[in-house]
């Protein structure tokens, strides 16, 4: 059977679906003039950007002082903290390695960086799929956790779907 079955069922789902938009909430906490730069960031720009997984953590972490046993709030904490951390430990703000960082993170951490590679920013163009992919599967095992890059290529056409619809979302809006 597949990975993670004695850790995922349907509550983890829709737990990780309500939860992960919060994964940037610490991005509140970064100046406008680094989260709102039109171009690459300098190296300066770039360390105060990574701040924004700590100061998410933080914040989450007063609400859950306040509601301590509330779920939710507990994996939007863990994913707020973890979804920059990398599988072989070179990622931040904790240098967490392998399975110390939670699931929920090493999901969205995924889902991220596809997100990022396949929409247009002010620096650069969207990827195509098959770019996304390559780099995803390219950093698996570093960046990525290989059993989560295994569920993302088994689920590569739903990812594909839903960049579609909300590619075209957002084509209608503008």
């Amino acid at each position: 059977m597949g990975h993670f079955t004695d850790e995922i069922d349907a509550e983890y789902l829709r737990l990780l679906y309500s939860t992960s938009p919060l994964h940037d909430i610490g991005k509140v906490g970064i100046p406008d003039s680094v989260l709102l730069k039109p171009g690459r960031l300098s190296d300066r720009e770039f360390e105060i950007m990574k701040t924004h997984s700590a100061v998410g953590a933080q914040t989450l972490d007063a609400a859950l002082a306040r509601f301590p046993k509330t779920r939710f709030l507990r994996m939007a904490r863990d994913i707020a903290a973890t979804h920059h951390e990398h599988y072989d430990g070179s990622g931040y703000p904790g240098g967490l390695k392998g399975d110390d960082i939670p699931l929920c993170g090493r999901i969205v951490a995924l889902a991220d960086v596809y997100d990022a590679l396949t929409s247009k920013r002010s620096y650069k163009d969207a990827f195509c799929h098959d770019i996304a992919r390559g780099i995803i599967v390219k950093d698996s095992g570093t960046q990525f956790d290989p059993r989560v890059v295994d569920a993302f290529l088994a689920a590569e056409s739903a990812f594909i779907a839903i960049r579609d619809r909300f590619r075209e979302s957002v084509q209608m809006a503008a």
